[in-house]
């Protein structure tokens, strides 16, 4: 992945900026529609990091509507927000480069304040609280479980709060997040998340990844009482890949998202820490980690896509 790393957009007042989130920077296109625009930033534990991944916006964006494509086909009634790669019309050429391929319109919904995560092997924060009480997000799980082994009882649901830029996500029992959003719309937003996880666990397996969370974001369309599916899907970002290769219960994992970075935070006491920039290595090994996964997943490289695009 050539090239110098895209940390913020700028469109230079063409459209209005909604907002800068950790990895996306958002337009407004009209009342409707916003562009998202996914830059090469990159945050662990909740930070985002001093320097980026080159070319990481581009391979999130096309994975993410490779996605979107899967699961319409898949998920009966699925809705999503997206709309299309295209660039708005009110976006000058001049600007096109910048914004080509890592940016998609979408269509404007209410956000739930909840984070929709699907855990299908137990690890990461989940590891961490079951190794200390036997729980998972407040719930009681099977006794003897080894680190990275399948839930005995299937993939299980775990929101999490949506915090503001600064904050961290809360994990949340899933009672609390009917609490936040209300009973039916936290019911709907179980059943989705862990239907497409279960749709995208099984096409990951075929291409020899295992899909060992992941996290989902969903909107209201208020029009018609709908729940969306939102924001970027099935990512390295938003996921943890596994290769089935590598899979081994009872310990850590070989992964292709940014455990790798996770990891080498914490070897370096930096995990939470303001300020952090990569070092060239652990941003080509997270590169080429980002990469894999996207050919893994597609079938072929980002840059034949883009190929195929032009």
């Amino acid at each position: 992945m050539p090239g110098s790393p895209v940390t913020q957009s700028d469109l230079s007042g063409t459209l209005p900026l909604v907002a800068r989130g950790k990895v996306r920077d958002l337009y407004k296109v009209d009342d409707q529609t916003l562009l998202f625009v996914a830059t090469d930033r990159i945050s662990a534990y909740d930070v985002t990091m001093q320097n980026g991944i080159p070319n990481k916006g581009v391979l999130l964006t096309l994975l993410s509507a490779h996605w979107f494509a899967v699961l319409t086909q898949s998920v009966p009634n699925l809705r999503t927000h997206f709309l299309s790669l295209d660039m708005p019309s009110q976006i000058p050429h001049g600007l096109h480069k910048q914004l080509l391929n890592r940016s998609m319109q979408v269509r404007r919904f209410h956000i739930f304040p909840i984070e929709a995560i699907v855990r299908g092997y137990i690890t990461g924060s989940a590891w961490k609280e079951y190794e200390e009480s036997g729980l998972v997000h407040g719930m009681e799980i099977q006794k003897g479980l080894k680190e990275s082994e399948a839930f005995p009882a299937g993939p299980i649901y775990t929101p999490s709060t949506k915090a503001e830029a600064g904050k961290n996500d809360q994990n949340i029992h899933p009672d609390k997040a009917a609490e936040l959003i209300g009973e039916k719309y936290a019911k709907r937003i179980e059943e989705l998340s862990l239907s497409l996880y279960s749709k995208a666990r099984q096409y990951a397996l075929e291409r020899g990844i295992i899909i060992a969370d992941t996290k989902f974001e969903f909107g209201l369309d208020t029009t018609t009482d709908e729940v969306v599916l939102v924001d970027e899907v099935l990512t390295p970002d938003s996921s943890r890949f596994w290769p089935v290769s590598a899979y081994k219960v009872g310990e850590a994992q070989a992964s292709f998202d940014k455990q790798y970075l996770r990891d080498w935070l914490v070897s370096q006491g930096l995990k939470g820490k303001d300020g952090v920039s990569m070092p060239n290595d652990v941003v080509q090994n997270t590169e080429e980690k980002y990469g894999e996964a996207f050919e893994r997943l597609v079938g072929k490289s980002w840059e034949e896509v883009l190929a195929n695009r032009r």
